[in-house]
């Protein structure tokens, strides 16, 4: 399990809510206009939040509504929304402290798919590597309407969760709107035991590419990288494509350490603090894998510490960037416990490329632009294990598939290879 210290390095992957047992969200009302009052008298802010709360419980019909708690904790949730830096900088329920520390052991029961709210709307971010959802074919970017028939429009998100949530082996059923094909559809999805594998590779059938899937950046995700890459590179690969996609980051040095293993030497990125000042994190010696011809797949899940190495690769030229803009996370977030047991999570440094672009909320640009069709899922390891070069070949991957052209026909610059090489 994190310590609270080690919980303090982590970046926007604490942007993502995950639909697990009892994994819930926090209660996000518009408390902001409370605290439009100049900051030179706090004590009249805090009179003005009693004076509303006493208010509401005095006057608002629906006593059963009126619960002290909850308007504490949507008041604290309306006051770091206000920040503006939404599914980014958030407040944690005693239960979501908890949980949270759950999820960081890679094992929980649900349906496998990590959710935001945005604009009103719970949005699926990221179907989870062999989860229900991904099995169902949940994508990113999927708006949950319905679920189990309920329309869950107006619900805090802490209580659609504890609607999907549930014992493994038990079934939910969501109504769910694609909005780039504008349909809805009913998928009803049978919980359980999550184990994430956050590193999985496969050489792709017919030819010598590798496939390299990083699922999220987790404690301990480096060892098992180091692992794999020292097994792939046994095999002399022609080339490894480095999949990020739908990664949502985690720890900041698990993608230092990540990126460092495929660059040798510069930075890995830069840190600024809140006074403006600029600190380089240099990429660290010793990789197992900086020279191998590499291209990494981005897409609008690929987040937080993800950013960090697709940007770490593409700003020293050692790697080209294939698929869609990234999620534009660029937070390092820390925990500030608060006396309940409840906790802020607030963001006290931006970091940058190592060239120095900004990705918060605006996300990394790949070089070479695919997306992928409505209704079309990328291909990861462990379905490749069954397929045949043929029906690679005539899969709907077509961010996969141009990865696979780019190395092919050496699009990824020898000479840049090179020159990185030699630093």
């Amino acid at each position: 399990m994190l310590s609270r210290e080690d919980l303090s390095r982590w970046t926007g992957r604490d942007i993502f809510l995950v639909l697990v047992l009892g994994l819930v969200g926090g209660v996000f009302l518009g408390c902001s206009l409370m605290f439009a009052v100049q900051r030179r008298d706090p004590d009249l802010n805090f009179r003005l939040i009693s004076q509303a709360a006493g208010l509401v419980q005095r006057y608002y019909v629906d006593h059963d509504a009126v619960q002290s708690r909850t308007m504490t904790y949507g008041a604290i949730s309306g006051m770091v929304n206000s920040l503006g830096d939404t599914g980014h900088s958030r407040f944690l329920t005693p239960q979501m402290v908890k949980e949270m520390d759950e999820l960081e052991r890679s094992k929980f029961q649900g349906i496998g798919a990590e959710v935001q709210l945005r604009a009103g709307h719970v949005v699926i971010v990221v179907p989870m590597d062999g989860s229900p959802a991904q099995r169902a074919g949940l994508k990113a970017g999927d708006i949950i309407l319905k679920v189990d028939g309920q329309d869950i429009s107006g619900w805090p998100l802490d209580k659609v969760v504890g609607q999907i949530s549930g014992p493994a082996g038990t079934t939910v059923t969501l109504t769910v709107l694609t909005p780039v094909t504008d349909k809805t559809r009913q998928v009803t999805l049978t919980r359980a035991t999550i184990n994430i594998h956050n590193v999985t590779w496969q050489t792709l059938p017919g030819t010598r590419i590798v496939q390299l899937r990083i699922a999220a950046l987790d404690s301990g995700v480096t060892t098992d990288l180091r692992k794999a890459l020292a097994e792939i590179m046994m095999e002399k690969p022609a080339g490894i494509i480095l999949d990020l996609r739908n990664n949502p980051g985690g720890l900041l040095d698990q993608a230092v350490d990540v990126a460092s293993q495929f660059l040798k030497g510069g930075n890995a990125l830069l840190v600024k603090n809140a006074r403006g000042q600029e600190k380089p994190v240099a990429a660290k010696a010793g990789g197992e894998a900086t020279m191998v011809p590499l291209v990494a797949l981005v897409n609008g899940g690929t987040a937080s510490g993800a950013e960090i190495v697709a940007g770490a690769l593409q700003d020293a030229h050692r790697a080209r960037l294939v698929g869609d803009t990234t999620f534009g996370t660029g937070t390092v977030l820390k925990e500030f416990k608060l006396m309940d047991g409840s906790a802020l999570l607030l963001a006290i440094e931006e970091w940058l490329t190592p060239a120095g672009n900004v990705i918060w909320h605006k996300g990394i640009a790949p070089n070479i632009v695919v997306s992928l069709s409505a209704g079309d899922l990328p291909l990861f390891p462990d379905a490749e294990r069954s397929m045949t070069a043929a029906q690679l070949q005539g899969s709907h991957d077509a961010q996969l598939l141009r990865a696979m052209e780019v190395l092919t026909r050496g699009d990824i610059s020898p000479a840049a290879v090179a020159a990185h090489a030699s630093r």
